[in-house]
């Protein structure tokens, strides 16, 4: 596509290229924040909803499960609408549960508010889209993962900045049950206000919206020849085993160091939060040497850096699930959140590549693989027979096993100049 960047200046809001950069990532920080923003705060809500541990396991697959269909429509949308139609309207309509799931007050409304908070998951598929749409091949893979890992960190700044907001609306007088609800507010004002930046300030590519270069719905049909490709099926598994670990670890993170280790609420969203704050650098090292590995040794050197990243993944979380003291708890969880976030982005580094003329259906089928997996995952925390630490040895060996299926799996890209965007600009 004409006008994309090559290089990522990562300090520069120059150009409409790079404006979009920033923004799509805000997009995405701000509907992680709001998507996760109640989980510092289930030590609270399960204690005045007197939730069970069985009922808390639904409300973890509720808030991951709703996103998998949300991701496979906004994909689609993406290639119809265009990314910033298709942003706006996601954090207009996402917003609303966001604001109103204080009003809740039994454990089937909350699940139901939940579910409808976790369509705003969906924004991922949003931000990969149109990072693509303004970066050359060469950079698409640092520039996703920046975009994704930066977006990602919303989880972690939730858990660390929603307990301090709950207890500073408890220390104006209100009691914890009404400092959760409230608490919510602000992650719902924070949507309305990149809505306008969005709007305002972004186009759908670098040469304009859709409507202006001449690309229509029309012009394309939804190629579903991609779910043929064991390729496309290979990168959601990997995705399900790094980011459906990521969303469930946000989940349940909390609860886990409270119920463990004794810690205070406070306390348990600081050392969650630490995991997803990973996210500033980690996911961007694995699209950057994503990226460094393509252009020495093709698409089959990013496939291997993915199966290596995956499988210390594995191995970090084996042993947090281990960990007999916070220490070594903590220790273990930066272990496997590197590697998790890393593969995070060398994930991502391979998306844009594998099928150029339907980038936003593979990039939506890869994103509710990852959904898909922390779906499942949560089954598995939501059982009265598991704990906690056997779940994650589970996992551990779930991901051990995904990360021999990638590392068998053959990755080829296709010839440039395929994608449904460029032949659109081309007749403009």
């Amino acid at each position: 596509m004409e006008n994309q960047l090559t290089r990522l200046n990562i300090l520069s809001v120059k150009g409409i290229q790079m404006r979009t950069f920033h923004i799509t990532w805000l997009m995405f920080f701000v509907c992680f924040f709001g998507w996760f923003g109640l989980a510092p705060l289930m030590p609270t809500i399960r204690t005045e909803l007197a939730l069970t541990k069985a009922q808390i396991g639904n409300i973890i697959i509720g808030s991951v499960g709703s996103t998998i269909i949300a991701r496979l429509v906004i994909g689609r949308l993406c290639d119809s609408w265009g990314p910033r139609k298709t942003a706006v309207r996601l954090l207009l309509v996402g917003s609303l549960p966001v604001f109103l799931v204080g009003l809740a007050h039994s454990y089937t409304t909350f699940l139901l508010f939940r579910m409808a908070i976790g369509v705003i998951g969906a924004s991922f598929v949003i931000t990969q889209f149109h990072t693509s749409m303004m970066f050359a091949p060469n950079i698409k893979g640092t520039a996703n993962a920046v975009t994704g890992g930066w977006g990602n960190l919303g989880g972690g700044v939730t858990n660390m900045v929603m307990p301090l907001i709950f207890a500073a609306i408890v220390s104006f007088g209100y009691t914890p049950a009404q400092a959760w609800r409230y608490a919510m507010i602000v992650p719902g004002v924070m949507m309305l206000g990149i809505a306008w930046l969005y709007y305002k300030y972004t186009t759908d590519t670098p040469n304009g919206n859709y409507d202006q270069v001449g690309y229509t719905a029309k012009n394309t049909k939804t190629d579903w020849s991609v779910l043929a490709d064991w390729r496309v099926w290979a990168l959601a598994l990997a995705y399900a085993m790094c980011f459906g670990m990521e969303v469930t670890f946000d989940n349940v993170a909390s609860l886990h160091f409270v119920d463990t280790f004794k810690l205070s609420q406070s306390s348990a969203g600081f050392w969650a939060g630490i995991f997803g704050f990973m996210n500033i650098f980690a996911r961007a090292l694995g699209g950057l040497v994503s990226d460094k590995i393509g252009k020495k040794y093709g698409m089959r050197g990013k496939g291997l850096l993915l199966a290596g990243v995956l499988l210390l993944e594995g191995l970090g979380l084996l042993l947090f699930a281990q960990a007999g003291t916070l220490v070594a708890a903590i220790t273990a969880m930066l272990t496997f959140a590197l590697f998790l976030k890393m593969s995070n982005g060398a994930t991502y580094g391979i998306v844009p590549f594998v099928n150029q003329k339907n980038v936003g259906l593979v990039s939506g089928i890869v994103g509710a693989g990852g959904n898909l997996g922390g779906m499942l995952f949560g089954f598995l925390f939501k059982s009265s027979t598991i704990s906690y630490a056997e779940a994650f040895t589970y996992i551990g060996y779930t991901v051990l096993a995904v990360a021999v299926i990638v590392l068998i799996t053959r990755f080829k890209r296709e010839p440039e100049g395929t994608t449904q965007v460029a032949a659109s600009v081309s007749m403009a």
